[in-house]
């Protein structure tokens, strides 16, 4: 997503893109991502806005809730949250398809290459050549720039001794066909005995997205089996939450009901001091993977997009270190108030909602570029 972003903000300030993507054929899989408003107004400004209102749903507010249903507090969001622009909750893989199909309208059916792993780069004369799996010739370009998510190939070479760290927190994620709760545009967190919780929200008129969190561990590094993105069990979801009875929602039928469940564990990594080097750089994930906790991580990503075609369109050469420097911080203080609201949340909703009140601010203003 960070990489079509890109390639679409860069492409309006006049730069030749090529998008190289390792998936064979990319296509509408996944389950729900939200969209904060510093987000929307990069599609908007992209000439997206209103196709993107055709595939999503704009929740009003975010309510937590005790596993009765009782309602602990409320935080409204987009518009009703005293934004310039609307949140929008949406299926990741129409999202994809949204920037893939305004990717290869503008800049051709060819800007895309599937199948084209980035395995390395080096670099030499002012420019990059970069290998791709499969392929002896090298691909050779002015700017490499790598948005290829947590696992990514580029951070691997520019910081090889880096660390995946786990919250200690298992996920489970799926999609369910159903009628949306309450008025079909509220998000709701439950929040369980020993750190337990359900995060859900409406993505589509008969479509809602849910993600249940389990303590497991303490922090740490990520090692051994990491489950991640395995088929997920809706027996080893429903042992955690079977008790629950908020009424507005039945969550044994919004689990069984998902036609997939998705396994995952919650982790971030330490903020980079520096995240590139020459003219090689990162993006997204590949820069500042975080905690999901706020919702802010896919439209990170958006922002570094048009941050980046901002100093490049200035300053080639100099660039990508002032994109960088403009962004590095920014995403490193949300990194440390995601990681600060999930320990204090883990347990206590009201705690939660002091330490949320206290970087509010931090995470949806000062650091979205004056959305």
């Amino acid at each position: 997503m960070g990489g079509l972003a890109a390639a679409l903000t860069l492409h309006a300030r006049g730069f030749g893109v090529t998008v190289l993507e390792q998936a064979t054929q990319v296509r509408a899989l996944g389950v729900g991502i939200n969209l904060l408003p510093h987000a929307v107004r990069e599609f908007y400004t992209l000439g997206l806005g209103a196709a993107l209102e055709q595939i999503a749903v704009a929740p009003h507010s975010i309510g937590f809730y005790d596993t009765g249903g009782e309602l602990l507090f409320r935080e409204p969001r987009g518009i009703e949250g005293g934004y310039g622009y609307p949140q929008f909750s949406v299926h990741r893989g129409r999202l994809q398809l949204l920037l893939l199909h305004a990717v290869r309208d503008r800049l051709g059916a060819g800007a895309v290459r599937t199948a084209s792993a980035v395995v390395g780069f080096t670099e030499a004369a002012g420019r990059v050549r970069v290998r791709v799996q499969g392929t002896e010739a090298a691909m050779v370009t002015d700017v490499l720039v790598g948005a290829d998510g947590l696992h990514s190939a580029v951070r691997a070479q520019l910081h090889p001794h880096d660390t995946v760290q786990w919250s200690g927190v298992r996920m489970w994620r799926g999609a369910t066909r159903m009628r949306p709760f309450l008025d079909g545009r509220t998000m709701a967190i439950i929040k369980g005995n020993n750190g337990v919780e359900l995060v859900t929200y409406p993505i589509g008129p008969q479509l809602v997205n849910w993600v249940v969190q389990v303590r497991e561990a303490p922090a740490g590094p990520l090692s051994g089996d990491a489950r991640w993105n395995a088929p997920g069990d809706p027996a080893d979801v429903l042992r955690h939450t079977a008790r629950w009875r908020p009424g507005w929602l039945d969550v044994a039928q919004l689990v069984a009901g998902a036609e997939s469940i998705f396994e995952y564990p919650m982790v971030d990594r330490d903020p980079l001091p520096t995240w590139g080097r020459g003219r090689v750089t990162l993006l997204g994930d590949a820069a500042h993977p975080m905690y999901p906790i706020g919702s802010n991580g896919g439209s990170q990503a958006i922002v570094d997009a048009a941050a980046l075609a901002d100093h490049l369109s200035v300053d080639l050469a100099h660039g990508l270190r002032r994109y960088e420097d403009e962004r590095r911080p920014a995403t490193a203080d949300i990194v440390a108030a995601n990681r600060a609201m999930h320990r204090a949340g883990a347990t206590d909703p009201i705690q939660l909602a002091a330490v949320t009140g206290r970087y509010r601010h931090q995470t949806l203003a000062d650091h979205c570029r004056g959305a």
